[in-house]
Order: C-alpha cells, then structure tokens, then sequence
C-alpha cells in the first residue's frame, strides 16, 4: 500500500510542475560533469523498485517510435536511425518499405533506389549499402527472416550490439536493453546504471532492473531520456522519480 500511495503521490506532484526545481545552468553542467560517466551515487534495491513501478504506472505498455510492419522492417528502420531521430526516420521509411518490405524485395531494389529514398536521413549513402547488403545476407544466409539471436544479428552489416538489443526487445520480446545516448544519461544522472561507457551502463542494468519491468525497461528509459532528462534544461519540475533521481543539477521540493 505504500508502495501504491508514493506512485500516486509522485505522479501527482510531476503533473502539476512541482516534483523538483531545476538549479541554475552552471551547476547544471557542473552536475553533469561530476555524474556523467560513472561517478553517481548508486540506487538501492528499494529506490529501483520504486522507479520502475513509476515508469509502469505512468505508461504501462511503451512502444518504439519507429514504424515498422515485421521484424525486417524494423531492423531496418533501427538501422537507419542511428545519429538520426526516429521522426526524420519515420518521414523516409513509408515509401521504402512500400516499395520493400521484405529481404528480397529490398536487395532487388538495390542501392542507387535505397538511397534516393533515404536522402533525407544522415549518413544515408553508407546506411543504404548497409540496407542492401543486410537483405542480401538475411536471403542467402538466414531464408529471408531476420535471425532471432545476437550474435547472427550483429554479423549482419550496420548492425551493432545496440541495434541487435532493440531488435531483440521490440521483434521478439526478449529483455534486453540497447544503451542510446538517452539511456546511458538517464542511468548516470539517476544512480540507476552508472558507467564509463554504454557497455558499462548495460551490463549495470541488466543486473539491477527487476525481473518483473525488464521487458519494458529500454523504452521507459529511452522515453524519460527523450522527453523529460533531456541533455539540455532537463525537465526535473515534471519528473515522476524526480526524489529518487541522485542528480545534483535539481532540487527536491
């Protein structure tokens, strides 16, 4: 019943703008500084808990932003995403995946029509060769389907351990967690996951999320990253674990 009593309590303080008081710019940068990259106090077992019945009550069943219709579309989607934002990756996909959307019809696409319908996202010229090349492998090596474990995934050109781990979650329902730049400030400002590096923070939180809230976990703490513990003027007024976070840029009210 507590536990219940402090979820309502603290989503009722964030809704009305009162969870916190963000401190001035230069202590803001200065808490970044000291925090960032492994160096804040970690959350107990208890505050952790906590946290994630927050992020369950708040928004049960999360969801990726990128738009996708089967597990290659997404793979690709998560390909093209990276040093992009899913909403420029959502303005180019719809016509791709139209004109492809499978393995096969992809490869038969070829780069030079890839490219011309990805200009619009960064890096696009080495993210349509990925894209061709990908859906070759997965029609020789894998029938057309996109494999199911880690390794197979990241064997695949353009994807890495972050990509394989968003694939794994959102295709397959697996529990694994890919540590973005939201992520990996998220679990540094909080005292969720400190790390040196992305790795760090994933190996971290796979020890500390609770069984139960692993499955939901990347996108509850990529959503919390993306729109209120942003890099820039976090929005701590309206954060719901803004009394469990360890960050010393705010100020509890």
């Amino acid at each position: 019943m507590m536990a219940k009593k402090s979820v309502q309590k603290s989503l009722a303080k964030a809704r009305k703008g009162n969870a916190a008081k963000v401190k001035p710019v230069s202590r803001q940068v200065k808490a970044d500084a000291k925090v960032l990259h492994g160096a804040a106090k970690p959350l107990n077992r208890a505050q952790i808990e906590e946290m994630f019945r927050r992020f369950q009550a708040a928004n049960p069943e999360p969801k990726t932003e990128l738009r996708y219709v089967n597990p290659f579309t997404l793979l690709v989607a998560v390909v093209l995403s990276a040093q992009a934002t899913d909403a420029g990756v959502n303005k180019a996909t719809p016509a791709l995946f139209a004109a492809a959307g499978t393995p096969a019809k992809m490869a038969a696409l070829g780069e030079t029509h890839v490219r011309d319908l990805i200009k619009t996202i960064g890096l696009f010229r080495t993210k349509a060769k990925n894209v061709v090349e990908l859906s070759r492998r997965l029609v020789a090596d894998h029938g057309g389907q996109v494999p199911r474990s880690r390794e197979a995934l990241e064997a695949l050109p353009g994807v890495g351990r972050k990509t394989a781990n968003v694939v794994l979650n959102v295709a397959f329902d697996e529990p694994t967690i890919a540590v973005d730049t939201h992520i990996f400030r998220v679990g540094n400002r909080t005292g969720l996951a400190p790390g040196k590096n992305p790795f760090e923070v994933e190996q971290k939180l796979e020890q500390v999320v609770p069984a139960q809230y692993k499955l939901h976990a990347h996108h509850w703490l990529i959503l919390h990253g993306r729109y209120t513990c942003v890099a820039r003027k976090p929005l701590c007024e309206t954060c719901i674990i803004a009394d469990l976070c360890q960050w010393p840029g705010k100020t509890v009210l």
